[in-house]
């Protein structure tokens, strides 16, 4: 058995500070009201086709309401040159950014944190995410977090206890998670309370990111943000074309992933619920996720609980080690006690 496996998983969040409401709190108790001055922003990452969707949005002259008064000065280009989605990407988006919105290109990190007040970290590769908020998180900038927001579970764990202990407030989302068909189903769900969710999506993968991190993200976001938190225990069955990713939500709730990587390819949702049947879903474009961090930008107060998204990775993390085991169950506690093992032997190394 391994090592404090008889720990809940309410019992590990609460020892590592992971809750939503103890982040809120102790970000609210240090971040500033907002000011009436521009909040500076900086990008970290020009290879995702998000820097520019997202300096559009803000940079806007014409911007009002949460989008007003704040704007992307600065980057640091970053990059992956083992991913070629990542490195053949650079030089246009960089290129993009200086000529039409007439951000300064930066070498560092460390430069980029002297010209900015808040960060959006958008690098396309999960795996140096970790590496390149350290910084941020230390010098108390608030940072939005692109998906994913670790390569590994383990990672993503690290990353929001360093943004508890410095009291720095984070968080990271899907834009689906914004769509206005999955918020109704959150906020005011047309089917009574739900009681089960069949979510899909694209889940093209990439070799260095666990399966579903790479792109399954988007429509395993669209899951939670229907069900909630507290998923337990994960299935998956895996083909060349398909994953079919069943989770167990307690109080026996289902709630399932299909990724698809054949054919027709959308995102969306069926959800069950106790007064009817409904569809969810559609993207609202990335504008919904932009006010939502010009928003977070302003107050301090993340829109999406550390707790949530580390059950979503939890979720996908759980449904790689169920194909290691040829689709046996596995259980959210036991992936995040593993994760845990992971960093401790870090620390020890």
């Amino acid at each position: 058995m391994l090592p404090h496996a008889s720990l809940t998983r309410r019992q590990m969040l609460h020892a590592s500070g992971l809750s939503l409401a103890g982040l809120c709190a102790s970000s609210s108790s240090v971040f500033p009201q907002a000011n009436p001055k521009t909040l500076r922003a900086g990008i970290i990452g020009l290879d995702t086709s998000h820097v520019v969707a997202f300096t559009k949005i803000l940079n806007n002259p014409k911007s009002e309401g949460e989008l007003a008064g704040i704007k992307v000065v600065a980057a640091f280009p970053g990059g992956s040159p083992d991913i070629a989605s990542s490195k053949n990407r650079i030089e246009g988006f960089t290129k993009t950014l200086q000529e039409q919105y007439q951000v300064e290109i930066v070498p560092s990190i460390d430069e980029l944190l002297k010209k900015v007040d808040v960060v959006l970290l958008e690098s396309v590769d999960g795996r140096p995410h970790l590496a390149q908020v350290t910084p941020v998180l230390k010098a108390g900038k608030p940072v939005f977090i692109d998906k994913p927001v670790a390569g590994s579970l383990a990672d993503a764990i690290q990353i929001y206890d360093l943004a508890k202990e410095t009291r720095t407030p984070c968080f990271s989302s899907s834009s689906l998670r914004f769509a206005p068909g999955v918020q109704e189903m959150r906020n005011q769900p047309k089917v009574g309370e739900v009681i089960g969710c069949d979510a899909y999506g694209p889940s093209p993968t990439e070799e260095h990111h666990p399966d579903l991190f790479w792109y399954g993200i988007h429509g395993c976001e669209i899951l939670f943000t229907i069900m909630g938190a507290g998923c337990e225990s994960v299935t998956r069955t895996h083909t060349k074309d398909t994953d079919l990713v069943a989770g167990v939500w307690k109080g026996g709730r289902i709630g399932t992933f299909r990724g698809i990587r054949a054919g027709k390819a959308d995102y969306g949702a069926t959800v069950f619920g106790k007064t009817g049947v409904a569809p969810a879903g559609g993207s609202g474009g990335y504008e919904p996720l932009v006010v939502e961090i010009a928003k977070f930008f302003k107050t301090g107060k993340p829109p999406v609980s550390a707790e949530e998204t580390l059950d979503i990775f939890a979720f996908m993390e759980a449904a790689d080690e169920s194909k290691r085991r040829n689709g046996a169950p596995v259980t959210i506690e036991n992936v995040m006690v593993k994760a845990r093992e992971q960093i401790a032997g870090k620390k020890k190394s």
